[in-house]
């Protein structure tokens, strides 16, 4: 049921505020699904079903039962895991006149704006340890403790004409009273973990709003959460992956989720990376695949790259293309540019819409206006990379990269099913 599968979604949502904790829930739930877990530097075996994860990336397959070495291909659906936000700076600690703040660093293309006066919280991962010895653990504190307090309209009154907001200066959260104490983060930190102030080494920890995810509208028509782009999709993909019961013959299927898209996928667990090449071809060594063999095979293999789509907005109807207005409740949509910011072409839309049409499911079509620059997403990278067949498809909402965004109650059962055509035997 829609309502089922939506109320699944929000909760994931609540329960990752950060990449690091989308990775290891969805590494959780495909091991509750039967998948075999395993580490980046294990040997991954011959198992049907594997699944592996390190820092915000998830990699799972499924396998058919029989692979022809010379046959084979893949289907692979990927996506990414973070999000934009406000991070905490190594030496974040700092006072103005008497309030106590913490130093952040925008990540991504936040719509700045969004983050005034929220009640935020603060998640991410610790390194804990000394010199011969570190654990990385997972910290998620959902409790209020900091708050970016927008500037009263009496000492603005032109506000309301145009927000400019610093980056450096205005986005500086507040979190207590008095005068700066070094270290305090830190401090902070090591009680939350239980740990003495000395066993804290580093940190990857960012904010995140403390709103729940949650049904929206008269009837329920909508949700509103954070982090809809690109968590929405992951979960639509995990979803897929591990609910599907067979896999087309001489098949792997693929999940492949990644981090870093938000800031250009350049790092070693970005789609720009080696991390999905290597792992493709560890997958197809599992079932005795030359190099060879590997290599053609991602020459005959497809992918989706799974983002969040552009929903035509009621109070900017002029900021869309007016004969690609895309609805929200009304099913994927495949995203298509001219200049390659989406890797769509003629044949890989066509898979797509036969995969929607299989599974009975609404499909819908973006092109940006001409005179308006357009995003991108890892379905380029990974197209350029690995010379493999790529479609540009996402779920359509509103309020892209704001702190809370909003989409349709029903497009994450249409992806999911859409998705599940792609990865199974259908």
């Amino acid at each position: 049921m829609p309502d089922l599968l939506l109320e699944r979604l929000l909760g994931w949502i609540d329960a990752a505020p950060s990449p690091y904790h989308a990775a290891h829930n969805a590494a959780s739930d495909f091991a509750a699904s039967g998948f075999d877990r395993f580490s980046p530097n294990d040997a991954w075996g011959d198992s049907d079903r594997i699944v592996v994860s390190w820092g915000g990336v998830v990699v799972a397959a499924a396998f058919s039962t029989q692979v022809d070495p010379d046959r084979l291909r893949f289907r692979l659906v990927g996506a990414h895991t973070d999000s934009p936000n406000l991070r905490i700076k190594p030496n974040p600690d700092l006072s103005q006149v008497g309030y106590r703040q913490l130093g952040v660093e925008i990540y991504g293309g936040v719509l700045l704006n969004s983050w005034l006066d929220r009640d935020l919280g603060i998640s991410g991962r610790v390194v804990v340890g000394d010199q011969t010895s570190r654990e990385t653990h997972l910290i998620q504190v959902d409790r209020p403790l900091l708050r970016v307090a927008q500037l009263a309209i009496h000492l603005d009154r032109d506000v309301n004409d145009g927000l400019k907001l610093d980056r450096q200066s205005h986005l500086v959260p507040i979190w207590g009273l008095g005068d700066t104490e070094e270290g305090a983060f830190r401090s902070f930190l090591a009680d939350e973990l239980g740990v003495s102030d000395s066993d804290v080494l580093s940190w990857d920890i960012m904010c995140h709003d403390l709103t729940a995810a949650s049904p929206l509208g008269r009837n329920e028509e909508f949700y509103a959460a954070p982090r809809i782009d690109n968590l929405a999709s992951c979960h639509a993909a995990l979803e897929a992956l591990r609910g599907i019961e067979t896999v087309e013959d001489n098949t792997i299927s693929v999940v492949a989720l990644f981090d870093h898209e938000e800031v250009g996928s350049e790092s070693s667990s970005g789609a720009r990376g080696p991390m999905l090449s290597n792992a493709l071809e560890r997958l197809a060594a599992t079932r005795a695949v030359s190099r060879e063999q590997f290599l053609r095979a991602l020459t005959k293999s497809s992918c989706v790259s799974a983002d969040g789509a552009h929903a035509v907005h009621p109070n900017y109807v002029d900021r869309h293309e007016p004969q690609h207005r895309v609805a929200l409740n009304a099913g994927p949509v495949i995203k298509l540019n001219a200049n390659v910011r989406y890797a769509t072409d003629a044949e890989s839309s066509a898979l797509f819409q036969a995969a929607c049409r299989s599974a009975d499911v609404p499909f819908q079509q973006y092109a940006h206006r001409t005179n308006l620059s357009c995003g991108s997403t890892i379905g380029p990278i990974t197209a350029a990379q690995l010379g493999m067949s790529v479609v540009d498809v996402g779920s359509p909402q509103l309020s892209m990269h704001s702190a809370r965004e909003m989409a349709g109650s029903s497009d994450p059962a249409y992806l999911t099913s859409a998705l599940s055509a792609f990865l199974g035997d259908r």
